[in-house]
């Protein structure tokens, strides 16, 4: 990369530091391994296409020039961007309540969709925000594509056993309808559907690679043709357009961009948290660093560029990614390699690719994504804690429940956990301390332990001292003087404080005020630095320190205890090296 190129054209043009990573050697194998992945692609982009309810060779146009959009820009080697399973379902999902499936306002919706999403994602890549990212919990996610997954396999049914589809439906009523429509089963349809699935679980036995995906649907699509599938009334994919690329700038409408907005937004923060969990295995497995705001510019341009080719929402495949992964690609010239093959497909072999059935691609949809299936990890999160199993859980009902609108499920996933997150921040743990036999200061109502002295307490608080809780600091000081009328002084064991705010400072300086108007003294243990410098920039440790900077509860104790009388203290043991 020149030097004399600033921060922010740097970041635009990543590809320029491939100068110093290509060789022949390189190239060499990129080229092989690009070729390869283009064999799993060109039937996963007619499938999910199918799924998002736009023509299937719109999935072709999408793994086109976005593809090499987001590999130039990304930083990744090995993130492959593409039509996806769950961006395509997102797809369908935010414009079912506006559009009929497979109509020309449907595949103008998608654009802006792509448009909005790509926005938005290039907008946060420039302003640094991929950490927000963080704030969706592992469980809420899982949560999610569990759902997700289930409406997909739900929403593919029809078209595997050739019944008309109704579109996105909440769960429980696209299985009724599925239920009722059974008798109207096309024969040659779920005939064809189920040799694919049965083909492609043996293939997932037996872990034959990508190709092995490829071969099924142009076997069985040759199987169609010579069984003259079409004419008994099934589906394929259709007479692909003369025009092998379309270029148009995406038409804007207010009203269309208002409804679709916040659509948008959920499927930019789940596509890019889709891109960011291959980036992070990639990155453990190879070692090359990647950058989370340089994949959202990635990510953001590619779907820019969806647009303007009149294609639909794409993202980062987790399936295609570790397929060059496991290929051994090391530069994203493997994704542009695989754009240029998937090109050559629609120039060379369009006739195929036409009769293709369509319940083959429902086929290789529904084995994709029963993989995604696991109810471990909602197991784990109620295992790990009852708010990330209740957070998880509620993503995932919901999700199922309001569908189409599933981004509701994931919203109200991402809102629950926040809130529970924050009432707990409300309510730390505070414990009152007393010397255990091992000699550590521990909680001494849960090991019924008896207090350092008749006229000390020892107070720990454990989170940071702010407004959330300060309310809850000072109750639990006020207990503690209620609980021990003798108490003549407080010390704070304050090691669990890393940070504190005006309230928290206000809180501090009232409970300091009113423990001296009863005659009591307050002392603090363990302060943290970052801690006293609030204090010293607020003025108050000017009061504070003269009792504030003991290191531990023992040093406290060391200056306090002479001057009681009463009762007797829990000595401190002796230490003899390194152990008590």
């Amino acid at each position: 990369m020149p030097p004399a190129l600033p921060p922010l054209l740097r970041r635009l043009l990543p590809f320029l530091a491939w100068r110093s990573q290509l060789d022949a050697a390189t190239v060499r194998n990129d080229l092989v391994v690009g070729f390869t992945v283009a064999l799993v692609a060109i039937p996963q982009a007619l499938a999910y296409a199918q799924l998002a309810g736009l023509p299937a060779y719109v999935g072709l146009y999408a793994s086109l020039l976005p593809s090499i959009v987001g590999a130039l820009w990304g930083s990744s080697a090995q993130l492959n961007t593409g039509p996806v399973a769950l961006t395509s379902l997102l797809t369908a999902a935010a414009l079912s309540p506006l559009a009929l499936p497979g109509s020309e306002t449907w595949l103008l919706l998608a654009v802006q969709l792509a448009l909005l999403a790509g926005i938005l994602q290039l907008a946060f890549g420039l302003l640094r925000l991929a950490h927000f990212a963080d704030l969706l919990s592992h469980p809420v996610l899982h949560g999610f594509i569990n759902a997700c997954s289930l409406l997909i396999i739900t929403a593919q049914l029809p078209t595997l056993l050739g019944l008309p589809s109704a579109g996105q439906k909440p769960f429980v009523e696209a299985i009724v309808d599925i239920v009722r429509t059974l008798p109207d089963v096309h024969l040659p349809s779920a005939a064809l559907g189920g040799l694919a699935v049965a083909l492609l679980l043996v293939l997932q036995r037996f872990k034959v690679g990508g190709p092995g995906v490829l071969a099924v649907v142009a076997g069985l699509a040759a199987v169609g043709w010579l069984a003259d599938f079409e004419a008994t009334g099934g589906r394929v994919v259709g007479q692909l357009p003369e025009q092998t690329l379309a270029f148009a700038l995406p038409k804007a409408d207010w009203a269309q961009i208002t409804d679709l907005l916040p659509s948008a937004f959920v499927l930019a923060l789940v596509s890019f948290i889709e891109a960011m969990s291959s980036c992070k295995l990639a990155s453990a497995r190879t070692g090359q660093r990647w950058d989370g705001n340089q994949e959202l510019i990635g990510q953001g341009l590619a779907k820019l560029t969806a647009s303007v080719c009149q294609a639909y929402p794409v993202s980062g495949s987790f399936g295609r990614s570790a397929f060059l992964l496991a290929a051994g690609a090391r530069t994203g010239v493997a994704s542009v390699v695989g754009a240029l093959v998937v090109l050559g497909a629609l120039l060379l072999v369009p006739e195929p690719i036409a009769h293709v059935p369509r319940p083959v691609l429902a086929a290789v949809i529904l084995v994709t994504l029963a993989k995604l299936l696991s109810v471990a990890q909602l197991r784990e999160a109620w295992q790990a804690g009852r708010d990330d199993g209740l957070a998880g859980t509620v993503a995932f009902v919901a999700t199922l429940a309001f569908a189409p609108h599933v981004e509701i499920g994931i919203l109200a996933g991402l809102f629950l956990s926040l809130a529970l997150l924050i009432y707990r921040s409300m309510t730390p743990r505070v414990a009152l301390l007393g010397r255990h036999p091992d000699g550590t200061w521990r909680d001494a109502e849960r090991f019924k332990l008896p207090p350092p002295h008749p006229q000390v307490a020892i107070l720990r608080f454990d989170g940071p001292l702010h407004f959330v809780n300060a309310a809850t600091f000072e109750d639990a000081v006020l207990a503690a003087c209620r609980g021990q009328p003798q108490m003549a002084v407080l010390v704070l064991s304050c090691a669990g404080i890393n940070a504190i705010d005006a309230s928290g400072v206000e809180a501090l300086r009232r409970v300091r005020r009113q423990l001296l108007a009863d005659g009591r003294q307050l002392a603090c243990c363990g302060l943290k630095k970052q801690v006293i410098d609030v204090l010293e920039r607020t003025g108050l440790w000017a009061d504070l320190a003269p009792h504030a900077a003991y290191r531990t509860e023992d040093d406290a104790l060391r200056e306090f205890l002479p001057g009681l009388t009463g009762g007797d203290t829990a000595p401190a043991p002796q230490r003899r090296g390194f152990e008590w």
